[in-house]
């Protein structure tokens, strides 16, 4: 059974993530994905810093809303094809709240928080 067709696509365009330092942020992301960030190209006055993806939606941090409250659960997580060293790392550039490997069979996965308390994940296909 089909619906209508939809004007709005399925393909996810960029998520965001709120940041309070945009700086100390961008400086995080760039060690915990292994880029070298740039302070100098941060856009819409220092609110606004794209992480270079290298497939599937792009990153934004924004500091916009300085006032949010991180909850909830992960909205998105990071793939890796090694799970022991994503966890090294994780622990090396001192994310906090790095859970234990949780394993749901199509997947395994942990959850860690970055430095404004927002609920990340990386996993790895079963």
């Amino acid at each position: 059974m089909t619906g209508p067709r939809s004007p709005i696509s399925r393909h996810v365009g960029q998520v965001f993530i709120p940041v309070r330092d945009m700086r100390r942020a961008a400086r995080w992301y760039s060690e915990l994905l292994g880029f070298h960030h740039e302070p100098d190209h941060l856009g819409h006055e220092d609110t606004i810093y794209d992480i270079p993806t290298e497939a599937g939606p792009r990153l934004c941090l924004d500091a916009n809303r300085p006032d949010f409250v991180p909850s909830g659960p992960a909205r998105f997580f990071f793939w890796t094809d090694d799970m022991d060293g994503a966890v090294r790392h994780l622990r090396a550039v001192g994310a906090d709240h790095v859970s234990d490997v949780h394993d749901i069979g199509s997947l395994t996965f942990v959850t860690f928080t970055d430095p404004d308390g927002n609920l990340l994940m990386v996993a790895e296909p079963a």
